[in-house]
């Protein structure tokens, strides 16, 4: 009986054993290299105003900014009082401005288009919020956290991925202002650098 119950219990923790060393889907995915066009621009995702837009609607005569954001992560509420502002600079520059949301494994637990509409409305977002469903965009962009940034000029190519800047706590401590640098160098024809840099967030929430 002893050898027959043991027997009944080596495949379950085989199981577990080969689930645990199984590679996250963070790990799986590559990030949008440098250079490379953006992906899915003429698939349609719903605004919080319920409006059906692609990038390529969104997109400006100098570019697009895409930034992969959510509701309920911490590190997305830190650096929120500067999204207004970044997109205020983009839109000044030519350059279109989106929030996607990817958080597709919690969408009844804060992340709805309901939920999404609400933020955007406390938060007087003043540029696009829309629902990446089942989290293919940030899949086709290599998006790992909340917030992701890419950033792509007129041709589409992109030229900045990473994070916002240096000091997620403080905008008024921020050394490296690293996105609005490049939307400056892109609408001015100057050289971006750095073109990337590590995105700090939560990890997206992504679909079983």
């Amino acid at each position: 009986m002893k050898k027959q119950y043991l027997l009944s219990i080596v495949p379950i923790v085989l199981g577990v054993c080969l689930l645990a060393f199984l590679p996250s889907q963070e790990a799986l995915l590559e990030e949008l290299p440098i250079g490379s066009q953006a992906p899915m621009t003429d698939v349609e995702v719903k605004d919080v105003s319920g409006k059906m837009l692609t990038l390529k609607d969104v997109a400006k005569e100098n570019g697009l900014l895409v930034n992969f954001s959510c509701n309920t992560c911490p590190w997305v509420a830190a650096w929120e009082d500067r999204y207004n502002p970044i997109a205020k600079l983009a839109k000044e520059n030519g350059i279109g401005v989106v929030a996607l949301n990817p958080n597709a494994a919690i969408r009844d637990d804060g992340e709805s288009l309901q939920d999404m509409k609400q933020r955007a409305e406390k938060s007087n977002y003043q540029f696009y919020y829309a629902l990446d469903e089942g989290a293919k965009m940030a899949e086709a962009f290599g998006a790992t956290r909340t917030p992701h940034i890419y950033l792509f000029n007129s041709d589409m190519e992109l030229v900045y991925r990473g994070a916002i800047d240096d000091n997620a706590k403080s905008a008024k401590d921020v050394e490296q202002p690293y996105l609005k640098n490049a939307i400056k160098n892109l609408a001015a024809g100057n050289e971006i650098d750095p073109k990337t840099t590590k995105s700090l967030g939560c990890t997206i929430k992504w679909p079983s």
